[in-house]
């Protein structure tokens, strides 16, 4: 038998997989940067541009704990084609209605909001898949998850600059429509090379209940408790981090706008390389002194921003933080899937996903508040110690004490974790 050419035919559909995950990922961060420059172009309103953002925070935490139970039943193939094709229609229509009879803001805001109904139970369908497409393909979980984690990485660092790009080359509406190509040709993928058979669909019950019975889940396994504390300050912290704090940041601090995207490219850069290095070398390690190690290599750095140094060596800390985040990252991810049954893997990742992007909000608006009074530097050093925390709960909780694989039980698929 000739292994090595059943071996690449075994590990095409989690590869396809890979790849539609890095087109629609970097389609989102086409969208990231395009949407608010087509908003400021069209209407000049920094606060408009800010209403759009708030309308795709929204719908992506409601969503995300609704939907669980949605992919769970529906399936991940199907719904993570379907959350895709809704944002290419969604994100079409803005630059259609633009060059035609025109586009008004409230019907920008409510395309905006539908297009995000559907991105978190899209990305949980996503995430629900891969073990079953990695156990398939002679792929570990994490190698699998680290892929993954670089492939996240690699599109917040290409994204941005391609968005940069085609605006100056084609203007911020006539980006939108290679935003929505991006989707339709990640949908085509995952329709075409993800196997159906890999679904675990459930039968129907009252939608409700599959919902509670995914939070019900959490509740009782300590460890997923934990876990979800942990990302909710994470969260908190990191989100603000990205989208108010260092571009206050740079433009005190350095002056120019290129300066922010070199920090940000740092961020970008610095995950990539963790994650790959997790994906090569992370199950070598043992898992909890690797997820301290990372998350303290991910949070302390950042207080040295506020030592003002120059532009390298800011680029350079951000890179280092973002060496752990993007390392212990698919680390998290990995004890996750180990945990959670494939029957209830929508909805319990879609609650916890929803619970731990809940925080963003509540960080946004107290630390971008705490900036003015306190000054950015003073921030800085605040926002590392919170995510300090993150480092903190994995030593001392006794829930975090083992994130070594579970041992095999027949009732393993039947009771979770205590």
């Amino acid at each position: 038998m000739n292994t090595t050419s059943t071996i690449p035919r075994r590990r095409a559909p989690i590869i396809a997989l890979l790849v539609a995950n890095a087109i629609s990922m970097i389609g989102n961060n086409l969208a990231v940067v395009a949407i608010p420059w087509f908003v400021l172009e069209t209407t000049g309103s920094a606060a408009k541009t800010g209403v759009v953002a708030f309308a795709t925070v929204v719908p992506t935490v409601v969503a995300a704990i609704l939907g669980g139970a949605l992919v769970d039943r529906v399936g991940n193939k199907r719904i993570s084609v379907i959350a895709d094709l809704v944002s290419a229609v969604t994100v079409s229509i803005i630059p259609l209605l633009h060059r035609t009879i025109g586009i008004e803001f409230w019907q920008l805001v409510l395309l905006v909001f539908v297009g995000a109904m559907l991105d978190a139970p899209g990305n949980t369908a996503r995430m629900a898949i891969v073990p079953e497409l990695a156990e398939a393909g002679g792929m570990s979980l994490e190698k699998a998850n680290g892929a993954s984690q670089a492939i996240q990485s690699a599109s917040i660092l290409a994204g941005p600059l391609l968005a940069g790009v085609l605006i100056a080359w084609l203007g911020a509406s006539d980006v939108l429509w290679v935003d929505a190509a991006s989707f339709v040709v990640s949908a085509s993928i995952v329709w075409v090379c993800v196997p159906s058979a890999v679904d675990k669909i459930v039968q129907a019950g009252r939608y409700l209940d599959d919902v509670r019975e995914g939070l019900l889940f959490i509740k009782r396994d300590q460890f997923l408790v934990a876990l979800l504390l942990v990302g909710a300050v994470a969260n908190f912290a990191g989100a603000p981090l990205f989208s108010v704090v260092l571009p206050v940041y740079a433009r005190e601090f350095h002056g120019k706008a290129t300066d922010l995207g070199l920090i940000l490219g740092g961020v970008g850069a610095g995950s990539l390389v963790g994650a790959l290095a997790f994906s090569a070398y992370g199950s070598r390690f043992r898992r909890r002194p690797l997820a301290l190690t990372l998350s303290f290599i991910s949070a302390a750095p950042i207080a040295m921003l506020a030592l003002d140094p120059p532009i390298w060596a800011a680029v350079l800390i951000m890179a280092i933080s973002g060496f752990g985040d993007g390392s212990v990252n698919p680390l998290i991810i990995t004890v996750i899937y180990e945990r959670v049954p494939a029957v209830l893997r929508g909805r319990v990742i879609g609650s916890l996903l929803a619970c731990i992007l809940a925080a963003a909000p509540f960080g946004m608006l107290i630390i971008g508040w705490s900036i003015e009074p306190l000054g950015v530097d003073v921030v800085i050093v605040c926002v590392s110690a919170i995510l300090l925390l993150v480092t903190a709960l994995f030593a001392l909780s006794p829930a975090l004490r083992n994130l070594d694989p579970p041992e095999e039980s027949p009732d393993a698929e039947a009771a979770p974790a205590q």
